[in-house]
């Protein structure tokens, strides 16, 4: 559990614990309802918001020929990088030695 799902836990807690009393009092002023139906509206929106999955998106790739997968290496200490090290920053594939720390760009060496 993150530190968001636990802050969202909490405040969605609170908000309807206030929410119950405002209604409960709403005997003395209606107004009070008004507050309560708030109180549970932002709470339910925060539960929405901390329980939604993120997008996943799925790229296919149609190649022509045969490919072959080549060991990924650190340029700056030759280091073995793992595939899970990847990251992909604005369309661009970017991996991080987890020895040195270098950050770099994954290329496609040219086949001649």
């Amino acid at each position: 559990m993150n530190l968001k799902t636990v802050l969202g836990a909490i405040a969605i807690a609170v908000l309807f614990f206030f929410g119950i009393i405002f209604a409960l009092a709403s005997v003395y002023a209606p107004t009070r309802l008004i507050v309560a139906a708030l109180l549970f509206t932002v709470g339910f929106g925060i539960a929405y918001y901390i329980t939604k999955k993120p997008k996943t998106i799925i790229q296919r790739l149609e190649v022509s020929g045969q490919m072959k997968a080549v060991a990924l290496k650190c340029p700056n200490c030759s280091a073995s990088v793992d595939a899970d090290q990847i990251k992909i920053v604005s369309g661009v594939p970017y991996a991080t030695c987890r020895y040195c720390g270098h950050t770099f760009e994954v290329t496609e060496e040219p086949k001649w």
